[in-house]
């Protein structure tokens, strides 16, 4: 017969006096340390709509889709795997953000285990392409600073953004571009054409 380790005895005496080492959970919360990695969610106010975090998911937990003047990003909590990507690479540092809740059993549809937000789109005045969300743009803008002027894009949604400019919109026209078509909020495809034929 094998004697147990002294070590082993140690552990046991102090097992009797502590108590046990695992946690109650289901009759009692569970505290997950401060770098655990739970399910990732977006804060609306801290998200721009960039969508950094759908390129740089393994898993393609996250949906992109732009449509009608709105950009729609989409988590999906039963496909993630919570690796921390959409957290390390989001540019404002807490659009996206891991929580500590790991408890996500459900018995109800998968449908509800995801994360919808909305973000309205910047439009090209001359060929109606989506630029990028507004909020970007002026995230941007600020980041910017004064260099901000030296780009007519972000110059007038800036000014726009303050009251300070207009927000009409010229409906596209078909014809040449004009050294006044510059000042338009364009997208760089549209910019390119201006400069070059203005």
């Amino acid at each position: 017969m094998r004697y147990p380790k002294l070590r082993e005895l140690k552990e046991a005496i102090k097992a009797l006096f502590k108590g046990p080492y695992t946690s109650r959970f289901p009759y009692e919360p569970h505290k997950p340390y401060e770098r655990f990695r739970g399910r990732p969610e977006y804060h609306q106010e801290d998200c721009m709509g960039c969508g950094a975090c759908f390129q740089v998911c393994p898993a393609k937990a996250i949906d992109l889709i732009d449509s009608m003047d709105k950009r729609t990003l989409t988590v999906h909590w039963d496909l993630c795997v919570f690796c921390g990507q959409c957290q390390a690479n989001c540019p404002t540092e807490k659009g996206i953000m891991l929580s500590r809740e790991f408890d996500l059993a459900t018995t109800g549809k998968r449908e509800e285990l995801k994360q919808t937000i909305e973000k309205e789109l910047f439009i090209c005045e001359c060929c109606g392409e989506y630029i990028a969300p507004k909020e970007q743009i002026l995230w941007v803008a600020k980041r910017l600073g004064p260099l901000t002027f030296s780009n007519a894009t972000l110059m007038l949604f800036y000014l726009m953004n303050l009251n300070l400019a207009s927000g009409e919109k010229n409906p596209p026209k078909g014809e040449e571009f004009l050294r006044s078509d510059r000042i338009k909020i364009l997208c760089p495809r549209c910019r390119r054409e201006a400069v070059i034929k203005s």
